[in-house]
């Protein structure tokens, strides 16, 4: 069955509203040992985004259709800085529940800014094949960093 990206895109933007980035969303059931773990399902999708740790972290998420993995992402952050995580992690959320078009939504805008706090994200390539790097600033000064990248499973 072919993948029709437009759909997989808007289904993408709901489940990063309906997952991590939601304060508000609950977990799943932990699939691994020590995981975090989220699961949405909309439209004939489902995604399950599973990660570890906390202040630096590592994770990935799964698109499956017919209960078949058909879109993944991997990505890895941290603090560059010993500044206050829940400042950081916070803008995060916010920054990636924001509506946009300017960007895939596998993560965040292209900029976001709450305050004097900024949140930058730089993105190559299409929803089958991309990577970025996304940045956190707080007063102008870089102190977090996200590696990411992914694309179709076939």
């Amino acid at each position: 069955m072919p993948i029709n990206l437009n759909e997989l895109k808007t289904f993408l933007s709901a489940a990063n509203k309906n997952t991590y980035a939601n304060k508000d969303a609950l977990k799943s059931a932990s699939l691994r040992p020590a995981s975090e773990d989220y699961h949405f399902e909309q439209g004939g999708f489902i995604f399950h985004d599973t990660y570890f740790g906390g202040r630096d972290f590592i994770g990935e998420g799964i698109v499956y259709q017919k209960q078949k993995p058909i879109w993944g992402m991997n990505y890895y952050g941290f603090l560059l800085k010993d500044v206050p995580e829940d400042e950081v992690y916070s803008l995060l959320r916010e920054a990636l529940m924001q509506d946009y078009d300017d960007l895939l939504p596998v993560r965040g805008p292209r900029e976001y800014i709450s305050g004097n706090n900024k949140y930058q994200n730089t993105l190559n390539g299409k929803l089958d094949r991309f990577s970025g790097t996304e940045k956190i600033l707080l007063n102008d000064e870089i102190v977090y960093k996200c590696w990411y990248h992914g694309g179709l499973i076939r």
